[in-house]
């Protein structure tokens, strides 16, 4: 829409061949994959806005760091092959018995306060499994109850674009590809001390003012690809890691 760390996936190139630059780039001619994330919406108790995109942000990053995504693992080569071409990510809805049959697949659920999203290893493009083909990626559109509380600002946080107006999915999918990107910057070491607290973080809309000064401070900066929703080339999240602050002049 939406891992040892002492042994990483190297990390893709910088720009100009981001694996979110809107322009065709060679990573358009690699086979092209996708990582697929289920959100758990059931009719009675859908989960929060935030705490749907939070908790998609770590399961990328549970994806990312499980020891079967890198070196050997069962899941390295889907995951280097995924990085190697454009970074997709497309999250659909489950309830009741489609979420079992999700579960039963190979994959890893993250749970949040009131949200569950399960993340599975990417598969092509055009050959998802059977039982997520048949999907829906429409109808997660989520609410906020009440407004979420301030981020902390001793922890990552994933700001959203406040000029642009995405459906939970299509969030929830670029607040996954901001954690990526921070990921890919940080030190084996901030990685590992990420992963051991339980990667905490938090999905905010910037407040307007702020927008331009994140955007450009030299922080990481999803710039989406126009596949669905928005326009190629919006900046739709900045990574603002307290690791990535303090790196910065």
């Amino acid at each position: 829409m939406s891992n040892d760390p002492t042994t990483p996936v190297p990390a893709p190139v910088p720009a100009p061949d981001s694996p979110f630059r809107p322009e065709p780039g060679d990573r358009d001619l690699a086979p092209q994959f996708v990582l697929p994330l289920v959100v758990r919406i059931e009719r009675a108790a859908p989960p929060s806005r935030t705490d749907a995109l939070e908790t998609a942000a770590r399961a990328v990053l549970v994806m990312l760091g499980d020891e079967r995504s890198t070196g050997d693992g069962a899941w390295a080569r889907a995951v280097r092959d995924w990085q190697d071409a454009r970074i997709r990510k497309v999250v659909r809805r489950a309830r009741g018995a489609e979420w079992r049959r999700a579960e039963a697949l190979p994959g890893i659920t993250v749970i949040g306060k009131n949200a569950e999203v399960r993340v599975f290893p990417p598969v092509p493009l055009d050959g998802w499994p059977k039982d997520l083909a048949r999907l829906q990626v429409s109808g997660t559109d989520l609410d906020d109850p009440e407004p979420p509380v301030d981020a902390d600002p001793t922890a990552p946080v994933l700001w959203l674009n406040p000029d642009l107006d995405m459906s939970a999915g299509k969030a929830m999918a670029q607040a996954g590809h901001g954690a990526q990107l921070a990921w890919w910057e940080l030190s084996d070491a901030e990685r590992t001390a990420w992963r051991d607290a339980g990667f905490p973080l938090s999905v905010r809309t910037a407040d307007p003012a702020r927008w331009t000064g994140l955007t450009t401070g030299g922080l990481p900066v999803v710039r989406d690809a126009g596949f669905t929703e928005i326009a190629p080339g919006s900046c739709t999240v900045v990574a603002d890691h307290p690791a990535l602050r303090r790196a910065r002049p």
